[in-house]
């Protein structure tokens, strides 16, 4: 099993597009997240340890879409639909992190 993508990996590629991801399911519905979107999902399909400490309908949402299921494509090229998943992903992880730091400080 691969250690990578791991984390860190995520929040290094949230980061790049600014602090306060959590609300992007409210954004506009243009493009402005759609490399964003193609980036994570295909973090997500990659086999690793974290990953598959992921809720598994991220997993297959990711894995669907990049093998261009044809219902998932057509329910992930609305906007609207990509920015509510970016946001839940974007979500856990950053829960994920706050756990992770949380529980080494009382390690």
């Amino acid at each position: 099993m691969n250690t990578k993508p791991d984390i860190d990996d995520y929040l290094k590629l949230f980061q790049m597009y600014g602090d306060d991801l959590g609300s992007i399911y409210q954004a506009p519905d243009d493009e402005r997240y759609a490399l964003l979107f193609e980036q994570c999902t295909k973090l997500l399909i990659q086999a690793s340890a974290f990953n598959l400490s992921l809720p598994e309908p991220f997993r297959v949402a990711a894995q669907r879409y990049q093998q261009a299921d044809p219902a998932t494509v057509k329910h992930l090229s609305e906007p609207s639909n990509r920015h509510f998943m970016l946001c839940d992903v974007h979500d856990f992880i950053k829960l994920k992190a706050g756990l992770a730091k949380r529980t080494q400080t009382f390690s």
